[in-house]
């Protein structure tokens, strides 16, 4: 499964670029380098975790299939309509994962990763989370029980999020009947955005018809204003995945009650206890606050180190995906713990808190010793 990601991150590169090149010809470019870097630069982390997490990706539903499933007819799963079946039964459960991402506080912490960007691109596509696999692996037990293997489970889950790239632009507009039945650029434009009314809508992955049926549908009628609420206003990708969950820990901290306590952590994103919000008031939101964008001045030095090194982290990336089922255990969580390594120093010159030279000394330490574990 890691090999197939190393085959389509080309194909991504590739729309990528065609989709900048537009945008420029169009005068209408919706790139920025240190936000693309950023967005990318999780892409990568979630699928270098998702080697050494291999439990929750599949593990576990390889575990519970063989005790719980009703319906094992290879001859059914194997057809046409066995594969159809399996691919809408993963995006109907994706729909009530996707949809606890935004309306559990947990849920949230883990999903927001992916609604951080202020800009809305093909690279917001591949900036995935990277810890909603550890909460999220409960939602598609009923497919185990349905009978769906294990296999055809993980095949599934990758044709949906693939398919998923596509509607991350703005270049696309609205498409008629095909809005109405189908995840489209329109809806999840919808979807990404803070506007008051495009709060908590349009979840469905492949299908919109989910949101439709459920009442979290919601057509495109004004400029979208990308991001979260709670602004990231950084390029540091360990801020990025661990700081939503900060706010919940300090809440749960200074409750009064035990219940509001636990309660933090499953009622809707921005839900605090009274006592709590009377000590340490937060300011409302503002849409217009929304729309200024994090975006620090960067020298040449600065843009080329970041972009430099950013391509030596894709390529031990890819190297490690190639190779990451012939490696033991700790060798790539070493992988892992140098690549979050590797992108936090890009980050951090992104953000101007990190001097060239140090991060240099840094890149060069981290890629040393990531070589020698992949080609040594």
């Amino acid at each position: 499964m890691h090999r197939l990601v190393v085959f389509v991150v080309p194909v991504f590169a590739l729309l990528m670029a065609c989709e900048f090149a537009w945008g420029w010809l169009k005068r209408r470019n919706t790139y920025r380098f240190s936000d693309t870097i950023g967005s990318l630069s999780q892409g990568l982390l979630s699928q270098a975790l998702s080697v050494c997490t291999q439990l929750f990706q599949i593990g576990l539903y390889a575990l519970v299939y063989p005790l719980v499933a009703i319906w094992t007819r290879p001859a059914f799963w194997d057809s046409a309509m066995g594969w159809i079946a399996a691919v809408l039964l993963f995006d109907f459960f994706d729909y009530w994962l996707h949809r606890a991402g935004h309306e559990s506080a947990v849920f949230w912490a883990a999903h927001s990763v992916h609604h951080q960007s202020q800009h809305f691109n093909f690279s917001t596509a591949l900036r995935q989370e990277s810890t909603v696999a550890f909460l999220g692996w409960a939602f598609y037990l009923p497919m185990a029980v349905i009978g769906v293997p294990p296999e055809q489970f993980g095949l599934a889950g990758l044709i949906v999020l693939v398919y998923q790239f596509w509607i991350h632009t703005e270049h696309i507009g609205k498409l008629g009947w095909f809005d109405r039945v189908f995840s489209s650029p329109s809806n999840h434009r919808v979807h990404h955005a803070v506007n008051n009314q495009y709060i908590d809508r349009n979840y469905g992955g492949m299908l919109v018809v989910w949101d439709r049926m459920f009442g979290t549908f919601a057509e495109e009628t004004e400029r979208c204003v990308y991001g979260t609420r709670k602004a990231l206003a950084s390029f540091d990708p360990m801020r990025a995945i661990l700081g939503p969950y900060m706010p919940l820990l300090r809440d749960a901290w200074h409750a009064k009650r035990w219940r509001d306590k636990i309660a933090v952590w499953f009622k809707p994103p921005g839900w605090r206890p009274a006592d709590v919000a009377a000590r340490f008031p937060e300011p409302a939101f503002s849409l217009e606050e929304a729309m200024h964008i994090h975006a620090p001045v960067l020298t040449r030095p600065q843009v080329a180190s970041a972009a430099l090194h950013f391509a030596c982290w894709v390529g031990v990336t890819l190297a490690f995906l190639w190779r990451a089922d012939d490696l033991a255990f700790h060798t790539g969580l070493t992988l892992l713990a140098l690549s979050v390594g590797g992108f936090w120093s890009i980050g951090a010159v992104l953000d101007s808190r990190l001097r060239l030279q140090w991060a240099w000394c840094a890149q060069a330490a981290l890629l040393a010793i990531s070589a020698v574990l992949l080609f040594g």
